[in-house]
């Protein structure tokens, strides 16, 4: 079931709302990226992505040619967000990091399914050896 979910980036200079079914899926991959970051992302559409705050208060990094761009606060550095193009996924999408949403239930995102990506391999659409470090 869809729900509207605020976010943030730590300092809250950045603000969103995001309309989210937690059920149909979340992601972990093991790209250098994501691994370093400890990236835990849902993805959503764009139209159902709102900016509220902080525009002019976020860098970006990991250009789209990448298959996506992050956004992260330059005051203290969380990345809550980012966007890109991937066929595979139904085009365009903004991928939520599910660690910025304010106002989610522990227990929603335990409830959530995890599918896992073998980004570091470039292999996204598989699953890696291991995961459990994910």
């Amino acid at each position: 079931m869809k729900k509207t979910y605020r976010g943030s980036c730590h300092c809250g200079a950045a603000r969103f709302e995001a309309d989210l079914d937690l059920s149909a899926g979340t992601t972990k991959c093991n790209c250098t990226y994501c691994w370093k970051t400890r990236w835990w992302g849902a993805i959503v559409k764009p139209d159902a992505f709102r900016l509220l705050a902080g525009l002019q208060e976020l860098g970006y990094g990991f250009p789209t040619e990448k298959a996506v761009t992050r956004a992260s606060c330059k005051h203290c550095g969380i990345t809550s967000f980012g966007w890109g193009h991937i066929a595979q996924v139904g085009g365009d999408y903004v991928s939520i990091n599910v660690a910025c949403l304010d106002d989610l239930d522990p227990a929603e995102l335990i409830a959530a399914p995890v599918t896992y990506m073998d980004g570091r391999a470039d292999s996204w659409w598989n699953v890696p050896a291991e995961t459990r470090h994910l």
